[in-house]
């Protein structure tokens, strides 16, 4: 019985050619999208779950707020993992780790770069499940000068030999580390990615200090199984009286209660590892975090292409019954059961998921290397790795072929054979009718919502593109790691001064965009000591702000003329306002307490206007410039045709100077466009799905059309043979259509305004959601649906009406 079922499904399919090809097509579309996102998403959700621990490793960070603005750090300050292991027995195991840059390596003769080394305790890999393939994880780290490298580092430093007892040298502290262990790799699953070597902790002199006044220690604690973090979180405000109130009485002056009066506020808190990649909004952190909220719409977009296609296979079957409904009734008349032919009608719905699985995982295999390109993954369909993947795709074909099949199955096997017998055409009942023009307004409500999204997205986007930022991003070239040419790196800068087509040049590791040096600066207004406020500092050189073309608000720059600008100092507007000086900075004081209690005092040369030295995210916060020399980046303002000429010759006095040193440069505006890199490429994969479920759901509606033309075959000769026009018929047989495309319109404003609303809500500066970007949407839609109803629509309405009359 079922090998009978099978063979006449199949016949089915291949006698009805065009309804299969829209179906199949459609579905596979639908599975491909859902297949790719779910790669994707499952990636995301994956971070960091392949530690061992990973449901009780915490990692503890920082947050504070003071006039002035914020603090949310990821990493904390030296003695907090060993306070916290020595003080709270739930505390099983603490860790820490420390970047250490992007250093030259040398190896014997060799010089290597572009590898991420960070110093980590000697129990980090107790801690984190990286298993090392050789050496001992519990005493690789334990002696000073000691280094675990990955397998992929090993062999570009020591080729096919062994790399334990190997001794590397880091050129930039001229400190010489042995290779005792050694591991695979990082997962490209794990927050701690960028790393791939790890240097003993015990070789970093700051891991000692007693400082709970500065941080950029990565701090895990392990903590007892079914234990919940959120009761030692809750003891931690006692950590920070005890041992930060001490050095915070020291510094300021004050007591952490006097601290906290006067509506200052610091602590420390915990956050799962299994939480950090996707729920994190930090300064500053080890990798790039991920977005829950997209995770979120992604997992919506694949629901939403599923329900597409289903809701297509739906529309066809119940609109295609009239073409069955002879079948079903001789099927009856012989005596077959309602329930074998669902059975029938199920299997020929599997069987064309079938196939459309099979074209979609093809699909997938195509698409895979552009879609990991456009959302910067590496995902791959692997069925030997991956234990869940074809169970799951046979599990999903079969669930979609079900409840796509289930209620066309159902319907068709309703049709009583009397009635179908009779001879007339079986159009279906009003309750089938409605179900499908009910569905074709959830897919146009999906599509519209979708182009609303995207359309949001682009104009946020282009906003942030296009807004005035208070400095000069255009043709300004960031020269990185100048402190390499040591000595020679104000000849380097004099030199480059001296080429035609540069305008100015500044020594500097301070930008306005992409990653930068920063430093928070607690200052007091005047003598008044009884009040902080919290700005940032930028340590700039007298050519700093006109090479950014930083606008000055009052006063003047720093300059050579005056030997007491040392202790001078430049405030933004927003630091202006913030310490009380409004209407007028200039010639007032500001003070900062050092760690040993002694004042600093620093008098206001001038006032800069606000610019954006931050994500758009954020506001503008207080600012406050010193001058000092930072070296370490040079910026250069050019202005010339002849760019590649002028790289060139760069490059060329770079090689003089540090022949063994490659010449590196990138532009400010690429820095700042890559600071919103999540969000373009949100856009883009937006406007690719927006477009590929309109695709689908047009395919759906043209389906319909036809189907709806061959019912109204004779009609359509009858109104031609009455005098009725072509457009007039068009018309007529486009305007129920074009009225289910209006409700999902109305229906899809709201809710797309609601959910465009809550993203834009991320962004401090952003723009308003006008009346032309949903009229645009809506526009769109209904000509896209016009145009896919028309063509039917006009084959129907040229067609012969002598023809049309004879049909059945």
């Amino acid at each position: 019985m079922l090998h009978s079922y099978f063979i006449i499904a199949w016949r089915n399919l291949v006698r009805n050619k065009a309804f299969s090809t829209i179906n199949i097509v459609g579905l596979s579309i639908g599975l491909a999208t859902c297949l790719l996102i779910s790669l994707f998403v499952l990636d995301e959700l994956s971070y960091d779950r392949f530690n061992e621990k990973a449901d009780r490793i915490v990692r503890v960070f920082f947050r504070g707020s003071m006039q002035g603005g914020k603090m949310n750090e990821a990493h904390v300050m030296p003695p907090v993992a060993q306070t916290l292991k020595a003080d709270y027995p739930e505390v099983q195991e603490a860790t820490r780790l420390r970047l250490g840059g992007s250093p030259f390596i040398t190896y014997h003769d060799k010089r290597f770069r572009d590898q991420t080394i960070a110093f980590v305790d000697s129990n980090f890999f107790q801690v984190f499940t990286l298993p090392l393939i050789q050496g001992d994880a519990k005493t690789a780290l334990v002696r000073p000068n000691t280094a675990v490298i990955t397998q992929a580092l090993a062999r570009k430093y020591f080729g096919n030999d062994n790399p334990l007892g190997k001794v590397l040298t880091i050129n930039d502290e001229n400190v010489s580390y042995q290779v005792t262990g050694l591991i695979d790799r990082v997962p490209a699953n794990s927050h701690i990615r960028p790393i791939d070597l790890f240097v003993s902790m015990t070789s970093f002199p700051e891991a000692k200090a007693p400082s709970w006044m500065t941080s950029e220690f990565f701090t895990y604690l392990v903590l007892p199984e079914g234990y919940d973090y959120r009761q030692l979180e809750a003891k931690l405000p006692q950590v920070v009286d005890k041992y930060m109130g001490p050095q915070i009485q020291q510094a300021f002056g004050m007591s952490m209660a006097q601290f906290r009066q006067k509506g200052n506020d610091l602590g420390l808190f915990l956050q799962p590892l299994t939480a950090i990649h996707l729920f994190s909004d930090f300064t500053y952190d080890l990798s790039p975090p991920g977005n829950i909220q997209y995770v979120y719409i992604f997992g919506a977009i694949a629901l939403f292409m599923l329900v597409i296609a289903c809701i297509n296979f739906m529309n066809l079957s119940t609109a295609g019954a009239s073409k069955r409904a002879k079948e079903v009734g001789i099927r009856k008349v012989l005596g077959s059961e309602r329930q074998s032919l669902t059975s029938q009608f199920l299997i020929e719905s599997l069987l064309l998921t079938a196939l459309a699985l099979v074209l979609a995982v093809g699909i997938v295999y195509l698409a895979l290397p552009a879609f990991n390109q456009l959302a910067g993954k590496s995902l791959t369909v692997n069925f030997s790795g991956n234990a869940w993947l074809l169970p799951g795709l046979l599990v999903l074909g079969a669930l979609v072929g079900v409840l796509a099949g289930s209620y066309p199955a159902f319907f068709l096997s309703s049709f009583k054979p009397i009635a179908v017998l009779k001879g007339t055409k079986f159009s279906g009942d009003k309750r089938s009718i409605g179900l499908r023009s009910g569905l074709v307004v959830v897919q146009f409500f999906i599509s519209i919502t979708l182009m609303i999204g995207t359309t949001v997205v682009y104009r946020q986007l282009s906003y942030i593109q296009n807004k005035e930022l208070g400095y000069e991003k255009e043709q300004v070239l960031v020269l990185p790691e100048t402190w390499l040419l040591g000595n020679k790196e104000e000849v380097f800068r004099n030199q480059i001064m001296q080429e035609p087509g540069v305008v100015n040049v500044s020594t500097s590791g301070y930008l306005p965009a992409g990653p930068s040096n920063n430093n928070n600066f607690m200052v007091y207004a005047e003598s008044n000591t009884t009040q902080l406020v919290k700005t940032l500092r930028y340590d700039v050189d007298y050519s700093y702000i006109p090479t950014l073309g930083i606008q000055l608000a009052a006063g003047r720059n720093f300059s050579r003329e005056y030997g007491t600008d040392s202790s001078g100092v430049i405030l933004n507007e927003t630091a202006a306002r913030t310490l009380g000086w409004a209407k007028n900075a200039l010639g007032h004081t500001l003070s900062r307490a050092n760690q040993d209690g002694k004042q600093t005092t620093y008098r206001v040369i001038g006032v800069v206007k606000d610019f954006h030295f931050k994500s758009l995210h954020e506001r503008i916060s207080p600012l406050v410039m010193v001058l000092s020399k930072n070296s370490g980046t040079v910026i250069v303002k050019v202005k010339t045709k002849d760019l590649p000429g002028l790289l060139a010759n760069l490059k060329k006095q770079w090689d003089q100077l540090a022949p063994d040193v490659p010449f590196t440069y990138s532009f400010l505006n690429e820095r700042f466009n890559q600071t919103y890199l999540a969000e373009q490429k949100i856009g883009q994969i937006l406007g690719l799905f927006a477009g590929l479920t309109i695709f689908v759901a047009c395919l759906g509606l043209f389906g319909l059309a036809t189907f709806t033309a061959e019912q109204r075959t004779k009609e359509i000769g009858v109104r031609k043979v009455l005098g009725a026009s072509v457009a007039g018929i068009v018309g007529l047989l486009s305007k129920d259509f074009l009225k289910l495309v209006g409700v999902a319109l109305l229906l899809a404003v709201p809710v797309a305004w609601y959910v465009m609303n809550q993203w834009l809500q991320d962004f401090a500066y952003k723009i308003d959601m006008e009346w032309w970007m949903f009229v645009l949407a809506g526009a769109l839609a209904v000509s896209i649906a016009l145009l896919t109803v028309s063509y039917q629509s006009i084959k129907a309405a040229l067609m012969n009406p002598v023809k049309s009359l004879k049909t059945d």
